[in-house]
């Protein structure tokens, strides 16, 4: 429950500090926003491809696929 109102606390004071900010008077281009885009949907495919790269150790650590038989059994080398 803690964790509720600190959330709603940050909340506030994130937009206390952001509605006494002064304008900024910038302008955005087209551009701009098709530039966020390809950095947003890069991050996605590269967190994609990370997890891809990582997936066998990823399921050890959160302990899914692991039957009893394969834990009990030790690695052939």
């Amino acid at each position: 429950m803690e964790l509720v109102y600190r959330s709603i606390i940050f909340a506030l004071a994130l937009t206390v500090a952001l509605g006494f900010g002064s304008p900024a008077y910038a302008y955005l281009d087209p551009g701009t926003g098709s530039m966020i885009l390809q950095i947003l949907l890069g991050g996605v495919a590269g967190a994609l491809v990370i997890g891809k790269l990582y997936w066998h150790r990823l399921k050890q650590i959160l302990g899914i696929g692991q039957s009893k038989d394969s834990a009990s059994e030790p690695d052939a080398e």
